[in-house]
């Protein structure tokens, strides 16, 4: 064998290695980008169905900003409206705030494994193909599922100012 062939030999070879790093590297590539896209999206989702607004209505919030002697007026820029409006026996407000919430969480896993196999000649002048091709594939998932509730009762003077106030908050 001459230097000219031995040399045609080891190019073809050294391209054929080039070309896998490259198919790998396409492959590599359209993964990750899969992944982010993925992660974007999930992103998205869980952004639109979150309660980020500044007025929520919490515990802490209560316990920092209500105080005996506030006008109603103060309690509704603090808290907003009331879900309910009604009087004692001696004909004096008391609002209550109710809120209710549900919490859900959703994991899930899969995996699975596939393969295929073929194979073909010729018969005289009659091409036989043939193949093969099976998979398994499995998935698990659990929910869980928290309610939570803040119930909060304030009570006011004759004069619109807050008296007392209650709160209650459970989660189960």
């Amino acid at each position: 064998m001459d230097l000219t062939t031995l040399i045609g030999k080891i190019m073809t070879l050294d391209t054929k290695r080039e070309n896998k790093v490259e198919d790998f590297m396409k492959y590599f590539y359209l993964i990750l980008l899969s992944l982010f896209l993925t992660s974007c999206s999930a992103a998205y989702h869980r952004e639109q169905v979150q309660d980020n607004t500044p007025n929520s209505l919490t515990v802490g919030k209560v316990q920092r900003e209500i105080r005996v002697g506030m006008s109603s007026a103060q309690v509704i820029e603090t808290l907003g409206s009331p879900n309910v409006v009604t009087t004692d026996e001696q004909r004096r407000e008391v609002w209550v705030y109710d809120k209710v919430a549900t919490e859900a969480a959703y994991s899930s896993s899969s995996g699975g494994v596939g393969g295929v196999g073929g194979a073909g000649g010729f018969a005289g002048s009659v091409l036989i193909l043939g193949g093969v091709g099976g998979g398994y594939g499995s998935g698990s998932g659990a929910v869980s599922s928290t309610q939570k509730t803040l119930t909060i009762i304030i009570k006011f003077d004759n004069e619109a100012k807050v008296r007392d106030f209650a709160y209650h908050s459970s989660k189960f």
